[in-house]
């Protein structure tokens, strides 16, 4: 099972020596925490994905830098504006992650926010019941797994879930510009992931 191509493992590396070596293992840990919870949602029901033309089964550089972009940033900035924006930065990657590898499985169409009216499977810019689950369920577990790797409370990683969820919905809004052919599902995953940073930054 291959997840990477060459340059995206290549600079997925890069950014984990450089996160490891300025802000410390536990936020390595939690990246790779997102690395593995992604390739979980990624190869669920991945026949059926398959079927669907959805199943996205090795990502590149592109991907890799639109989604650890922001967090490798704030976690070199952490000594000075502490973890809570680096974790909520990648609650809202995990929750959108989630949000679009499950979401895409459900029965029901999703609603297209741009036109409220229903889209196919995968279409940026709607959002489903499951999805939206799915979305909740993903920026938990970061909160969950900051707990152990951060010593916050329950009452912060409650808030950085939020501050996930909310930055996944963000995510949602620009994926209705990315249908209109503004920007790529790249610079709305980047988006994504300032959106939670900034979030983490001012609620937590």
């Amino acid at each position: 099972m291959k997840i990477l191509d060459r340059w995206g493992i290549t600079l997925a590396l890069l950014m984990g020596i450089l996160v490891w070596f300025s802000a410390g293992w536990n936020y390595l840990a939690l990246m790779l925490s997102f690395l593995i919870l992604g390739v979980v949602a990624t190869h669920y029901e991945n026949d059926v994905k398959r079927e669907m033309g959805v199943y996205e089964h090795e990502r590149g550089w592109e991907n890799v830098l639109s989604n650890g972009l922001m967090p490798t940033i704030l976690a070199v900035l952490s000594p000075s504006i502490g973890a809570f924006p680096f974790i909520a930065s990648l609650a809202a990657t995990t929750s959108d992650t989630f949000a679009s590898e499950i979401g895409v499985l459900s029965r029901d169409k999703p609603i297209y926010l741009g036109t409220m009216k229903t889209a196919k499977p995968g279409t940026s810019g709607s959002v489903s019941i499951m999805g939206t689950i799915a979305s909740l369920v993903g920026a938990a577990l970061i909160g969950a797994i900051a707990i152990l790797l951060f010593k916050i409370n329950p009452n912060q990683a409650l808030l950085v879930a939020i501050a996930g969820f909310v930055g996944s919905f963000v995510d949602t809004i620009f994926g209705i510009l990315e249908e209109k052919g503004m920007g790529t599902k790249g610079t709305t995953n980047f988006l994504c992931s300032v959106a939670g940073g900034l979030l983490g930054f001012f609620i937590v």
